[in-house]
């Protein structure tokens, strides 16, 4: 019996200890100028103190063990330290207080430092700050219903070693503010790559949605999540063991140097798909070979662009090193030992699983060595490994509706934010109609749930990617971007135009920098008060006929428009009452654009930088700040 009785008492002293959320913890920063929630948890009815700066705070448990104390409005400024006590006592320390910005969205908010440091040396070089911090969000979904806490994270200041798992967009955000206000900035980085809008919606709010909606029913109690998980692993494992049991390179060792005169020759970059094999899909090997002179250094580099869709990587025999999709730029380092005087050769073998495989053009492909840089495009020998059949489509339950709020935003909602950075919208252009009112829903969503009704939301504008056309087209990018345009309807928003800043063949353009800097810049105007700054290039207003012309009207034009290289303007174009655009003749009269063509005699529509990649779009204030792509129609 006196067992039992001390067991119990056991549990109950283990039960009644002080239990903190992942965000409350040493080193973080709390939104200044604003009541601050503390919360956790501890045994149903335990008393409760916090003593923070001179001052303590009481409070009782409810019945559900939760807690919460919320502190006075305080300035920025620190660090601070808090003690909580119950039975037992928690001491938080190097606190700061300062502007809290989530950083949320998909893949290009998500992308961190650390796949920037070739672009970012010196930056990252010089990064130290202890006012600048991020907390990383760990990356999850949950249906069921919304979490409270998170399974990992903490608080960690900005330092040449830390920075490289900041976001690369929130991280040049931050720094661009803290260098203007010298505020303490703290990051809450809660993104996911591939993630469309309707995974970061509430319950309640995918309601209005009722196709997605009854999609999050399935999934709610967790049984098809379940079933589609493990028929996704068991095909996905099935079609490798087979690709690893058939692969003659694998067999044959072709990593290894081996006779290449039955190979055949590719060039690289490029796509086996236009050559030989067509469209074959399993894992092909290449081989490249090159002279050196004696070694000297201690390490080398090899740049492989980026490789559709996975690479495993040798110098004379040696692996080096792999990546597992298609996305990240292929930069190995390794020891310059494994390469010897004379000849050489690298070895890959690719893995393509569906599509085109191969190497995307437009990228570097070299290996340096010291000051002494081997250009690696050309010929290449290639043999084919193993051909398999493509491997069926994942079902990515980790996007489906809701799955991310509950999991990645539900547990924030007690912590007061300064506001919203916001970078998605790749993973909704199949359905580009509805993302405005997806993000308008979002958006209110989240500011119920903060219970901050004017919460600003500084959102990122699909920038330009995939191949020019030479004739206006149709494109999803580019209604998409129109649909994030008109989100700025919704109050206390904001828009950054990158048309400017992508890459034609990489979804994951690399200047981080200079998103961050025109999310910096709404920020610094909406956010901050800078009421005369110009924050945005030219955004369009109006427009009305004159004759075969139409002329148009801008806001956010600075101290003037014009053409970025002083050519005539392009990427303007206009439709009659058909609906068939041409383009268009352009040019600035004051404040005014003046469009036409002689064929169109009664213009109703106009477009500028309608496109997936509008690489010729050349409208800028003065402010070298690039207009808004847009489309209008007379009323």
């Amino acid at each position: 019996m006196k067992k039992l009785i001390l067991a119990f008492l056991i549990t109950v002293s283990i039960n009644a200890q002080i239990k903190l959320p992942r965000l409350i913890s040493d080193g973080m920063i709390l939104q200044r100028d604003t009541k601050v929630n503390i919360w956790g948890w501890a045994s149903p009815n335990e008393k409760i103190e916090l003593d923070f700066n001179r001052k303590s705070y009481k409070t009782t448990t409810a019945q559900d063990g939760k807690w919460s104390i919320q502190l006075p409005s305080q300035k920025a400024g620190g660090p601070y330290e808090m003690t909580l006590k119950a039975s037992n006592t928690i001491v938080l320390k190097n606190i700061l207080f300062g502007d809290v910005w989530l950083c949320s969205g998909q893949s290009n908010m998500e992308l961190p430092m650390d796949r920037l440091k070739d672009k970012y040396k010196e930056e990252i070089a010089k990064s130290a700050n202890t006012n600048i911090r991020q907390f990383l969000v760990p990356d999850e979904y949950y249906f069921a219903k919304e979490r409270n806490d998170f399974s990992s994270g903490s608080w960690v200041e900005v330092n040449p070693v830390n920075v490289l798992q900041f976001t690369g967009v929130g991280y040049f955000f931050a720094l661009e503010i803290y260098k203007k206000y010298k505020i303490p900035i703290g990051l809450i980085n809660s993104a996911l790559g591939g993630s469309p809008a309707e995974s970061w919606i509430n319950e309640e709010g995918i309601k209005k949605f009722p196709e997605y909606y009854e999609e999050y029913l399935k999934f709610k109690d967790g049984k098809l999540e379940k079933q589609i998980d493990e028929n996704d692993r068991k095909i996905s494992s099935n079609w490798y063991k087979k690709l690893n049991e058939t692969d003659l390179g694998l067999k044959e060792k072709w990593r290894n140097s081996v006779e290449t005169s039955d190979w055949a020759a590719m060039n690289v970059p490029g796509y086996w798909a236009d050559g030989e094999f067509g469209k074959t899909n399993g894992s092909v090997w290449f081989k490249k070979g090159f002279v050196l002179e004696k070694v000297k250094e201690n390490q080398a580099k090899l740049i492989l662009g980026r490789i559709v869709d996975a690479d495993s990587v040798f110098v004379n025999g040696h692996f080096i090193g792999t990546t597992s999709y298609q996305y990240p730029p292929r930069i190995y380092s390794f020891n310059a030992n494994v390469l010897k005087e004379g000849k050489n050769e690298i070895t890959i073998r690719v893995i393509n699983n569906s599509g085109r495989g191969g190497f995307v053009t437009d990228k570097p492909y070299e290996l340096i060595i010291g000051d002494n840089t081997i250009d690696l495009k050309g010929n290449w020998k290639y043999k084919l490994g193993s051909k398999m059949e493509p491997l069926p489509g994942q079902t990515f339950v980790r996007w489906k509706p809701v799955g991310l709020y509950n999991a990645m935003i539900a547990p924030l909602k007690d912590y007061p934010i300064k506001g919203v950075l916001w970078y998605q919208g790749e993973a909704n252009t199949r359905k580009p109609l509805e993302y405005g009112p997806l993000m308008q829903t979002l958006i209110s969503n989240w500011r119920a749930q903060w219970k901050q009704e004017k919460l600003p939301f500084l959102l990122v504008q699909l920038p330009n990617f995939m191949e020019p056309k030479t004739e206006p087209t149709e494109s999803n990018w580019a209604a998409l971007r129109q649909q994030q345009l008109n989100t700025l309807k919704v109050p206390n928003t904001g828009l950054a135009i990158t048309i400017d800043l992508g890459e034609w063949n990489d979804i994951h353009p690399l200047d981080k920098y200079d998103v961050g800097k025109r999310l910096a810049l709404q920020a610094r105007k909406l956010v901050y008060g800078e009421k005369n700054l110009t924050a945005s290039g030219p955004i369009f207003q109006s427009m009305k006929q004159n004759g075969n012309k139409l002329i148009l009207s801008f806001s956010d034009m600075g101290t003037g428009l014009q053409s970025k290289n002083g050519n005539e303007l392009k990427e303007f174009a206009i439709a009659g009452t058909d609906g068939k655009f041409v383009w268009a003749k352009a040019i600035i009269e004051g404040d005014k654009i003046v469009v036409w063509n002689d064929t169109v005699l009664n213009p109703v529509k106009v477009r500028y930088a309608w496109a997936d990649n509008p690489s010729e779009a050349n409208l800028y204030n003065k402010e070298d700040l690039p207009a808004s792509p847009f489309e209008a129609e007379l009323k």
